[in-house]
């Protein structure tokens, strides 16, 4: 069968999935966890015009109606979502939007909401954020109205939340973003509550310029009685700084910054429009497929020129060198996903019918293909963003949030990949993902748990799905990382399991390649080759139980047209020759970690 996934439906989700009773072997639920309203400065000058309630109705499968008077809707509704608008200009959006707000009438709030051009909209976008906000010290501008508007605006997300909230049905949880980028370095937060139970308002990067402080807000909130984390993003931009040497003060990396980071950021975004973090071909090149995403144009702005410290791997690979130094991980992160979209739309991950997320910086097919958006990255390295998906006992607030807080989640490219692994001593292969869990619960770890110290050789069993609307998949593999006796980190990539017709060629060690059926002309591909699901167990016959290590599954799909393919051919424009026009989507589990002293 042909498969053509053109679409008039601006986006993917996946089908909620409710449930009578807690599921103790748990459910895959999908959503986004990094989605920008009109409540953003940055997204209102793009255009922006749908509000937090509006986007959470985009998100539960309700049609909106867009600036440009056409409608959205979801194919499938996602089964949670969180608006992060930046807690910067939280006030000064409020006196933008609201007629009787304090300050409405102020001439430069006047004069934003008449921005037409784009390049009135870009000096505007410069001189209000750029300049104050990846500054070492962020000021309000001269129309902030005063602390109770940050206050009121905050509310107005509070309770579009609260309205959208569904137990069982749809989780709308509650969360802002605390923005930091000191000399153009992003070190952004999205913080997320477990509940209803939250402060009367939030901080900005104004407020507090250091994660450290970030932290001890949040340490102030939980002697409050709330319960919150943050899950840092968007590390390929952070110019070195998201897995530093040092703290923000430039002191050496102690214990304290290890214990309190790992307590209050359990999970890191793995991937987002801006690209994907978890490797680089230019520091992996021995893994074959480190070239997915890579969003190379990012470093033509603001100095962010990259390193291996930027990606996830790395930091994952420094964290358990700072573990055998220290005692603790201080990146001790699961894995979620996110979009960072601009556009209101939560979770446009839908290769075939993406169309920006900024606004009309990448929302016309010639600004995509040939423009930038401003201070961030070239129209045609965007990728679509990141799905985040969680192992949940039910979908409510309270369970969708443990998951994140255990770090029992996963990410995906934008498909609807399920992901799963366990590890433990004498696990066996799996014979189906019911028993596999069951096993994997009763006698393993879970994704992004702690082994217990093992004398034996761990097993680790894994197993995934493809999405029902998408491709097949082609391999699981694990990715394991380790510190030796000298106290040097290492790394492999064993492929675990893939669909049948190969074998591993023992002259090179690698696994060939799945094929591709992509026909570039028309932008189809067929599911003739590949594997709907894929389970199997690998044991790491070369484990030494005094080694700190970490051990995560990652999935892929079989080639399938780029978003810029799809632009091309349906728009009757040639392939871009300087992008992929062929990827292979994937999904990230969380890490297992093990560490003898656990």
């Amino acid at each position: 069968m042909r498969i053509h996934l053109f679409s008039t439906v601006a986006m993917i989700a996946t089908a909620s999935l409710a449930v009578a009773e807690p599921n103790p072997l748990r459910n895959a639920y999908f959503g986004e966890t990094h989605l920008h309203t009109a409540f953003s400065l940055d997204a209102f000058i793009g255009g922006t015009r749908l509000m937090p309630a509006d986007s959470l109705a985009f998100a539960r499968g309700e049609p909106v109606t867009l600036p440009d008077g056409t409608t959205a809707q979801h194919k499938r509704p996602l089964d949670f979502a969180a608006v992060t608008d930046h807690a910067e200009y939280l006030g000064e959006m409020y006196s933008t939007l609201f007629e009787d707000a304090p300050g409405h009438d102020n001439e430069d709030l006047v004069a934003l909401r008449g921005l037409e051009s784009l390049e009135e909209r870009q000096q505007w976008f410069i001189k209000y954020v750029v300049s104050s906000n990846r500054s070492a010290t962020p000021q309000h501008p001269p129309f902030f109205a005063g602390p109770e508007t940050s206050k009121s605006a905050w509310q107005v997300i509070v309770e579009a939340a609260e309205q959208a909230n569904d137990p069982g049905t749809f989780t709308a949880l509650i969360g802002f973003e605390w923005s930091a980028a000191p000399n153009g370095a992003n070190l952004h937060r999205n913080v997320l509550f477990r509940d209803n139970n939250v402060p009367a308002s939030v901080p900005s990067y104004i407020d507090i310029n250091e994660e450290e402080n970030l932290w001890a807000w949040m340490k102030t909130q939980e002697a409050e009685g709330r319960r919150l984390l943050a899950i840092p993003h968007n590390s390929n931009a952070s110019k070195g700084r998201m897995f530093p040497s040092s703290d923000s003060f430039g002191e050496a990396m102690d214990l304290e910054y290890a214990r309190t980071r790992q307590a209050y950021e359990p999970l890191i975004e793995m991937m987002q429009v801006k690209g994907n973090s978890e490797v680089h071909r230019k520091f992996w090149a021995a893994d074959e497929f480190a070239g997915f995403e890579n969003a190379d144009s990012i470093q033509k702005n603001s100095g962010r020129i990259f390193h291996q410290r930027d990606f996830v791997r790395g930091g994952l690979i420094d964290g358990i060198g700072y573990e055998f130094t220290l005692g603790v991980n201080p990146f001790k992160y699961g894995f979620i996903g996110g979009t960072d979209n601009h556009n209101g739309m939560m979770s446009a991950v839908a290769e075939d019918s993406f169309i920006g997320a900024h606004g009309p910086e990448d929302g016309s097919v010639e600004r995509r293909r040939t423009g930038s958006v401003a201070g961030w990255i070239d129209g045609k390295d965007l990728s679509i963003g990141s799905l985040a998906g969680v192992w949940a006992t039910e979908n409510t607030r309270a369970a969708i949030w443990d998951a994140m807080k255990r770090r029992e989640t996963f990410a995906t490219s934008g498909p609807r990949i399920k992901i799963r692994m366990f590890g433990g001593v004498g696990l066996s292969d799996p014979a189906d993902p019911l028993a596999m869990a069951q096993e994997g619960y009763l006698l393993g770890t879970h994704m992004g748990g702690n082994m217990p110290p093992l004398i034996a050789a761990p097993t680790f069993t894994v197993h995934a799905e493809k999405d029902p609307m998408g491709a097949n998949l082609d391999r699981i593999q694990i990715i394991k990382g380790w510190v030796d006796e000298y106290g040097d980190t290492n790394e492999k990539i064993i492929d675990v399991v893939w669909s049948s017709g190969r074998d591993i060629d023992p002259a090179t060690g690698k696994l060939p390649p799945v094929g591709n059926t992509v026909d570039l002309e028309t932008a189809m591909f067929t599911n003739d080759i590949g594997a709907p699901a894929l389970m199997g167990s690998w044991t790491d016959d070369d484990y030494d139980p005094q080694a700190i290590a970490f051990y995560y599954a990652r999935v892929l799909e079989i080639p399938t047209p780029r978003w810029s393919t799809y632009d091309a051919v349906r728009n009757n424009r040639p392939l871009l020759e300087d992008v992929p026009a062929v990827i292979q989507e994937r999904a990230w589990g969380s890490p297992i970690f093990y560490s003898p002293t656990n």
